[in-house]
């Protein structure tokens, strides 16, 4: 028995690797899968063979980068995912809207749709019922067949446990609408999630470059708030309950400025666009950030009275970049990452708060564990969380369905439907 289960959690892992190389650099000829996985040719033709006859692989067109046979002779047949074997269906929460967001299984984006859901106020008690009724309707008008969605992997502003599916806290959705993905699960028949949008962000750069946002790093997301996505050891790290890496909440000012989450002091309470607006307009240091939602136009022109040489101004980006640094001090003295990454909204200030980051940097640790940590600075990109969502639930079907003979049976491979181009995982331009 032991011999049999041995045999059985070799061939899920191989079959898991040959899904991931087609996911990550497909289509690929069976010869290029071998070097892609570290596998023999005969385990190579016994897998794609398999997978095959399940209709979760299908053969493809050679392109360009498939290999040919040299001389004469057939060309080698590439193998791709079938994008119809199953779907993913993502849910971002935002203030009083979600976007739905559908992939195929080959990481197409085959749709993506705002609507208006109240989740704040009076009415937002009524979310959960609001959102399954959405989704319900979108599988409808998609025309979706019952078992194709997979999962509904959901990403919300805020603060998640992932034990009890409920939202502890965040700044665009009432904690009122209690647990979440258990009644979408329960009233959909389709397996859901949800979990922190930052975390999404930081699953997005490790699904497109693996190479460099690999091991352990951090993503650092700065606008309305301040959050972070993290992985330790090459794991989405999220704590024990789902609620670790909330850097923006982390104490900066004992007793200092009021924080959205109702605490003072924080981290976000000196970076955030309100935090920067409240010390630029001398509010007092404990207005209530719900009063204070200056635009992004607002901002722009805070930026350029701050590169005009305004000094009021200046000081406030200065003191943003302080709190950022001595924060980013603390994380790298725990955790030693290899990269930290900015993004967001608020990358666009930067250069102002720069000085002060690197005097916070500089102050808050030893300077040879700087220098090992490097910093990059995107520009904004919205899109991260949307191929965060969808890139790791297309991961999880390779590595927990997929990889295992025993999932529902997949129908063949209808012709392709009108897509939108681009892949939900694939590099940023």
């Amino acid at each position: 028995m032991q011999s049999k289960a041995d045999t059985e959690l070799v061939r899920r892992q191989n079959r898991g690797l040959v899904l991931e190389a087609l996911r990550r650099s497909g289509p690929l000829a069976r010869v290029e899968l071998g070097r892609e996985t570290g596998l023999s040719p005969a385990t190579i033709s016994a897998i794609t063979a398999d997978l095959l006859s399940e209709n979760i692989i299908e053969t493809a067109a050679i392109d360009d980068r498939a290999e040919r046979p040299l001389g004469r002779g057939r060309p080698r047949v590439a193998l791709s995912l079938n994008p119809e074997a199953a779907y993913v269906l993502g849910v971002k929460v935002s203030l009083n809207a979600v976007t739905l967001i559908l992939s195929d299984y080959a990481g197409h984006l085959r749709d993506r749709t705002r609507v208006p859901i109240p989740t704040m106020g009076p009415q937002a008690v009524n979310f959960v019922p609001s959102l399954i009724e959405t989704i319900r309707d979108f599988i409808k008008t998609k025309e979706i067949a019952d078992g194709q969605i997979s999962e509904i992997p959901i990403a919300v502003p805020g603060v998640v446990d992932t034990t009890t599916g409920r939202l502890l806290w965040s700044p665009t959705i009432a904690t009122e609408v209690g647990p979440v993905p258990v009644p979408v699960s329960e009233a959909l028949g389709i397996a859901a999630s949800m979990t922190n949008d930052v975390n999404m962000m930081a699953r997005a750069l490790n699904s497109r470059d693996p190479v460099r946002f690999s091991g352990t790093f951090g993503v650092i997301f700065i606008a309305y708030g301040v959050g972070m996505g993290l992985y330790v050891n090459g794991q989405l790290f999220s704590g024990a309950f789902g609620s670790g890496a909330e850097f923006g909440h982390a104490n900066h000012m004992p007793g200092g400025a009021l924080c959205r989450c109702g605490r003072r002091g924080c981290v976000e309470a000196y970076v955030a666009d309100y935090a920067i607006y409240r010390s630029v307009e001398n509010l007092p240091p404990d207005a209530p950030p719900a009063d204070i939602d200056p635009d992004a136009e607002t901002m722009r022109r805070l930026e350029e009275r701050a590169r005009g040489g305004e000094a009021r101004v200046r000081e406030a980006y200065h003191q943003a970049g302080l709190a950022l640094g001595y924060g980013v001090s603390r994380l790298i003295a725990l955790i030693n990452p290899s990269r930290v990454a900015f993004t967001g909204r608020g990358v666009a200030a930067f250069d102002l708060m720069e000085e002060g980051f690197k005097i916070g940097l500089r102050e808050g640790l030893v300077a040879e564990l700087s220098r090992m940590t490097e910093i990059e600075v995107f520009s904004a990109e919205d899109g991260l969380v949307d191929a965060g969502i969808l890139a790791g639930a297309l991961q999880r079907l390779d590595r927990e369905l997929f990889a295992g003979t025993d999932h529902r049976p997949v129908t063949p491979s209808r012709p392709p439907r009108q897509i939108q181009p681009g892949r939900v995982d694939a590099p940023s331009q």
